[in-house]
């Protein structure tokens, strides 16, 4: 693996760790500015403006790097962060939570601008693979950070988004010293449309064939949403769990699906084609999906957990399939644009499972996994028609 190729990965682990750091905390942190019990409300503020802030700006931020370079707009990113978490680490109101917050919505295109990279200095055949690379190095990141932030909350409330901060600074050293850029920039003259956040999804709208696609990753990352909003309560309600068991069930899944995503995402497109690879990754999730609404033992969650994690293998394929639809001047764009349709899922999804979980809560909990799975099933059609042409089986790795 080359030099630029470890940056990348390092960088997104980095990053992903800030953002897992402040997890734990958050809530007390919220506690202590707001100086009430209720915050639930000002987390979900909070998440939602940090989703729309993405929604906006991410295809903006991937048009930029078409013109610009990615190296400077990732850097301008992993700047943003650094601010938003500095300003997390002193910030005595909740105003100023809030603005730190925006600004790391409007900066964060550190996937799309590194998927972006990946594309550039990838082979067709080699992208599958390097994908589900840079989803397993987030993930990992996303395992380690609640853990460490968990242990530095209860040294020091502030002590995670300290740490957030000179983890994402490090982060930016590291790309600014040694990252080269992945493509020449054009020398074009910015106008006001490269800045104008309707212009790239104007784009997309345009691109006909790649529609469906797209589609397909919106329904599943609105289906993924459920996993953050209903776990924990459906392993409370269901099984009884605490704090300690819902943790072991989101490490566990965590480990399972980083190790599918950094092994078998090459492997499943070189033997399946990118299409079979998506399928059979939706399958995978969706049959594990009715096991868990029907569990009644703790046990069969852990049991079935490797092979919902397999549910991981499509979505590398599927970023593979969709670049080759994507010229190369424009994949920065795409990248942003696709960062813009994920949060846009973030920000509709959660409003309805959660109604539909305190809808089933009393009488079957576990119904909410069989609403996941009929989402998920419903990208199947998208996929067959996104990829009724233009699919081909990668031969090399």
């Amino acid at each position: 693996m080359n030099r630029s190729l470890v940056v990348i990965f390092a960088a997104v682990c980095l990053d992903a760790i800030g953002i897992g750091l402040i997890f734990p905390i958050l809530p007390r942190l919220l506690v202590d500015v707001t100086h009430t019990a209720d915050v639930a409300p000002f987390i979900g503020i909070l998440a939602a403006l940090y989703a729309t802030m993405q929604f906006v700006f991410a295809p903006v931020l991937g048009s930029l790097s078409d013109t610009l370079g990615r190296r400077p707009v990732l850097l301008i990113s992993l700047g943003g962060a650094a601010i938003n978490y500095l300003v997390m680490a002193v910030a005595p109101q909740l105003w100023m939570i809030v603005l730190g917050r925006a600004i790391a919505g409007l900066t964060s295109a550190n996937v799309s601008v590194a998927s972006a990279y990946l594309t550039d200095v990838s082979t067709s055949d080699q992208r599958a693979r390097r994908f589900g690379l840079l989803n397993a190095t987030f993930g990992a990141g996303f395992i380690i950070g609640p853990v460490l932030g968990g242990l530095l909350g209860d040294i020091g409330l502030r002590l995670p988004f300290i740490a957030a901060a000179v983890l994402t600074a490090g982060n930016f050293l590291l790309a600014l010293v040694i990252l080269p850029e992945s493509r020449v920039p054009t020398r074009q003259t910015l106008s006001i449309a490269t800045l104008n956040p309707l212009s790239p999804l104007r784009w997309l709208l345009s691109m006909k064939t790649l529609l469906p696609i797209i589609l397909v990753f919106f329904v599943l990352a609105g289906g993924g949403e459920a996993y953050g909003i209903c776990w924990a309560l459906w392993g409370s309600d269901t099984f009884a769990w605490n704090g300690v068991w819902i943790g072991l069930s989101l490490g566990a899944f965590g480990i399972c699906q980083t190790l599918v995503q950094a092994f078998l995402p090459g492997p499943a497109a070189r033997r399946l084609g990118e299409r079979g690879a998506v399928l059979l990754g939706i399958c995978c999730s969706a049959t594990a999906l009715l096991i868990m609404a029907f569990a009644s033992r703790s046990w069969v969650v852990f049991a079935v957990m490797p092979f919902f994690a397999l549910g991981g293998i499509g979505v590398p394929a599927l970023q593979a399939l969709a670049t080759r639809r994507v010229e190369e001047g424009r994949q920065g764009q795409f990248q942003g644009v696709l960062a813009s349709i994920v949060s846009l899922a973030s920000i509709v999804a959660p409003l309805g499972f959660s109604t539909f979980y305190v809808a089933v809560q009393s009488s079957w909990p576990g119904a909410i996994w069989l609403l996941v799975a009929a989402v998920n099933l419903a990208a199947v059609p998208l996929v067959l028609l996104g990829t009724r042409t233009g699919e081909r089986r990668p031969e090399g790795d």
